[in-house]
């Protein structure tokens, strides 16, 4: 950026783009800009300005897709033949040995699962579309800019470092943005005292990286990220200050981390100074509403354009009689205390491993929420799930770029993309529950949200707190993006943000239902995105380049397949609820094509069952001496190999289409395989097993990483080999490739010892190719059985394996 300094009085308009002319205006210094105007050097601005105003903020670009809609076609053609070539057969096999009989109707359900899987992906691929968006088009209306209050979400100091945190901070904070409409509040459900210090130093930290980055216009301003990508690399005058500036900064980072690092959580409480009084004896379960504001910045830009913005911890109150909702609740408290201190009327949400990438990221989400004609379009920008230094072809399936970039951006052509739980900028109004404008009068919205509610029905939707009311009416009575008023001083108000975070404020009102972000499911931010929908309103996907917002993904088997049993019991959760999707569109504004859109991802755990049924088709027919499959020589052969040559090449293209190896796309489909026998199994035992009231659900949270480091930190790890403990998540991937190898090696014995009986049709190549496939897709189990350490499957898990494995065997008929 271009500060209050004597190259400022330089500038040429002519050579000046209007970008560069924006930036000014947007982080230099109020007197620069009177100044430059002044003497006319700038001149054309306000007619560049003037004519930029005129332009769109964003594009809504239609993606062509000609080819890949005749392969979804091609696809969808075998799936039909395929179950139509099953069902003439059983409908003729009345002859036919019972066994054979129930493979072969198993094989047709699970075959028309398949194809309903498939219709819901074609639907959500269908029409994709990007958003194309213009910050410099901005430079006009810098003082409409709507402030912004962002939050941070973190749970446990083990599992998600307070370091891994204050970078995540650090990068909001030197937001191209004005400080003095951004204010960041930190969620610590951990109660950490490491957390709060860690904070506290970040908060002393800024004042120094704020300026650095914007002076020499920062690329990354996560700090560790910035330092980690290498050194200083300009030349010249100009490169010899940037030269002093980066060491002395690094210099300073360097001891930022080390505080951190080596900070002792019972030193800080019991020979710190007052700030950590109220975490003395406080149980992460159990203590009261703790808020530390430790930066106010007081709606203040600075001087010299390098003014900081707000910074406030909350670690709200927790008690064992009170539900606590997970993330959830967290959300809907950093909600209310932010109400009541900035009351900023747009919210940007992020985990605490997802730092801004991407400087100018906010102002890329103000081009959505702004740029639209008919507010109806902007509920919310969500920017997809990207993460940074990723291991190299995603062994562990986690990264999703083939998932955002083909079903991701179709949806974004339908109602609008799916909220991602991080990323995401909302409108405060839409997270109140406020119906779109044309949608106001709609009898199927709440009678409270037609109109202006009166006092008494805000009392009702929002609770007692008389400043949370005023809040609320001024937010969703009056203009949706004006700048909120900033509080004179945030520390003289925190009693009244303590009261709105208490564990009973929400009794008795609509907060986790109507208000908010909703409660029901361990994936609140789909429950929170399908109600949004359901009102009525639609979202925008922001894709920037670079990406707005980089995150870490889990490595190692254990960390990988918690992730997916959390998402998969959240899903799950929804479609066992009163929050369907089907109910959605048949009682409220949920448009059909967006239902369906939504059921590609929330049907996940339900697909585990008929994909495990499927796969152990297969071993069983080896065993039994039975078949599922049409013989290679009948001509109903073709039509499976073709299926699953087309099903395989379809999917490599997609991978080939985003710019993946082949590599990446066999780690993804081996995942595929394993996950749905792993996480997605256990996660639809544990949903069934909560809905007949014989367990309940619990939050597991994901560890994270501040760097790429291999599993276990040992320096001569493979971080991409698979890992392994105890789980109960492993037994079932384990049994089933124990299995496969019993079956392989039966099936060869039979065929070559010719030991099956006579006048029964026993397996073919298509059993011993599906046991196969198995076998290959499950390597990292098989190696897993030889192997030692975290990277052999512990003997508890084996002998449970062992167990379902002899068990299976045994029930086998012999033929």
């Amino acid at each position: 950026m271009i500060y209050d300094n004597p190259r400022c009085s330089t500038l040429d308009s002519e050579r000046v783009s209007i970008y560069t002319r924006f930036c000014v205006c947007l982080c230099g210094s109020r007197a620069a800009i009177a100044r430059c105007r002044a003497t006319k050097q700038v001149c054309s601005l306000d007619a560049a300005m003037a004519s930029a105003t005129k332009l769109p903020l964003q594009e809504r670009v239609p993606l062509p897709r000609m080819a890949w809609k005749l392969a979804d076609l091609a696809v969808l053609s075998l799936l039909l033949a395929l179950l139509a070539r099953r069902a003439a057969t059983l409908r003729a096999a009345g002859g036919a040995a019972p066994a054979c009989t129930w493979c072969w109707l198993a094989a047709l359900v699970c075959e028309a699962w398949f194809a309903v899987v498939w219709l819901l992906n074609m639907n959500a691929k269908w029409n994709p579309v990007r958003f194309d968006t213009h910050p410099e088009r901005l430079a006009q209306r810098i003082d409409e800019l709507p402030a912004v209050d962002m939050f941070v979400t973190t749970a446990d100091p083990k599992q998600e470092p307070p370091a891994v945190t204050v970078d995540t901070v650090l990068s909001l904070l030197a937001l191209d943005y004005p400080a003095g409409k951004l204010a960041c509040y930190v969620s610590d459900d951990g109660c950490s005292p490491l957390t709060l210090f860690a904070l506290r130093e970040a908060a002393e930290f800024v004042k120094l990286w704020v300026p650095f980055c914007r002076k020499h216009r920062v690329s990354v301003r996560a700090p560790f990220v910035y330092f980690s990508s290498g050194g200083p690399g300009r030349g010249g005058a100009a490169g010899g200050e940037f030269q002093r500036d980066w060491a002395a900064m690094k210099i300073e980072y360097e001891k930022l981390a080390s505080r951190i690092e080596n900070a002792d959580e019972e030193s800080l409480v019991r020979h710190g100074d007052g700030e950590f009084a109220e975490l003395v004896g406080a149980d992460r379960r159990d203590h009261p509403t703790i808020i530390k504001v430790l930066r106010d910045n007081g709606g203040r830009e600075g001087d010299d354009g390098t003014g900081v913005p707000s910074l406030v911890y909350i670690s709200r109150e927790k008690s064992p009689r009170h539900h606590h909702h997970f993330k959830a609740g967290a959300m809907n408290v950093l909600t209310r205390v932010s109400a009541v201190l900035t009351n900023a009327p747009v919210l940007l949400n992020v985990d605490c491993d997802m730092f801004a990438n991407n400087p100018q990221a906010a102002l890329h989400a103000m081009c959505l929420l702004l740029g639209v004609d008919d507010e109806l379009h902007s509920g919310f920008a969500q920017a997809p799930q990207k993460f940074h230094g990723a291991l190299k072809d995603d062994p562990f399936g986690n990264q999703m770029e083939v998932i955002y970039q083909k079903i991701g951006f179709g949806i974004a052509g339908l109602q609008g993309i799916f909220y991602g739980g991080t990323g995401c900028f909302h409108r405060r109004k839409v997270i109140y529950g406020v119906p779109p404008p044309e949608s106001a009068t709609d009898v199927r919205q709440p009678t409270r949200m037609r109109g202006s509610p009166s006092y008494k029905e805000l009392q009702k939707m929002f609770g007692g707190s008389k400043e949370l009311i005023e809040s609320a009416r001024s937010i969703m009575s009056g203009e949706m993006f004006a700048a909120a008023a900033p509080t004179a001083d945030l520390a003289s108000r925190i009693d009244v943000a303590k009261e709105v975070s208490s564990c009973s404020y929400e009794a008795g009102t609509s907060w986790g239902q109507e208000v908010g972000w909703v409660y029901g499911s361990m994936t609140e931010d789909i429950l929170t995105g399908q109600r949004i929908h359901a009102a009525g309103w639609m979202s925008a996907l922001l894709n920037p380049d670079p990406p707005a917002f980089l995150g870490g993904a889990p490595t190692g088997g254990p960390a990988s397949l918690t992730q997916y049993k959390r998402w998969a019991t959240g899903l799950l959760e929804i479609v066992f609820s009163r929050n369907n999707p089907v109910l959605l569109w048949i009682f409220k504004r949920l448009e059909l094509r967006q239902c369906l859109g939504y059921l590609v991802i929330d049907v996940w755990p339900l697909r585990a069952p008929f994909e495990l049924c499927y796969a152990l088709l297969g071993p069983y027919c080896l065993l039994a001496n039975q078949s599922f499959l049409p013989k290679a020589s009948e001509p109903g052969f073709l039509v499976p190999l073709a299926l699953f040559l087309t099903y395989n090449l379809y999917n490599l293209a997609e991978y080939m289409d985003c710019r993946l190896s082949v590599r990446a796309w066999w780690n993804n489909h081996r995942m595929q395989r394993i996950v749905s026998c792993s996480a997605w199994l256990l996660a639809f035992l544990t949903v069934v097993l909560k809905t007949l009231g014989l367990t309940e659900t619990v939050f597991d949270v994901t560890r994270k990483e501040q760097g790429a480091a291999p599993d276990g930190g040992d320096g001569g790890a493979d971080p991409g080999r698979f890992t392994f403990d105890s789980s109960p998540a492993f037994v079932p991937p384990t049994a089933l490739t124990i299995l496969a190898v019993v079956a392989l090696a039966a099936g060869a014995w039979r065929a070559v010892a010719g030991a099956g009986a006579a006048g029964v049709v026993g397996p073919g190549a298509g059993e011993f190719v599906c046991c196969g496939w198995l076998v290959l897709c499950f390597w990292p189990f098989v190696r897993g059985l030889a192997g030692e350490g975290s990277y052999g499957i512990p003997w508890s898990v084996r002998v449970k394996a062992g167990l379902l494995v002899a068990a299976f065997v045994h029930f086998c008929p012999r033929n």
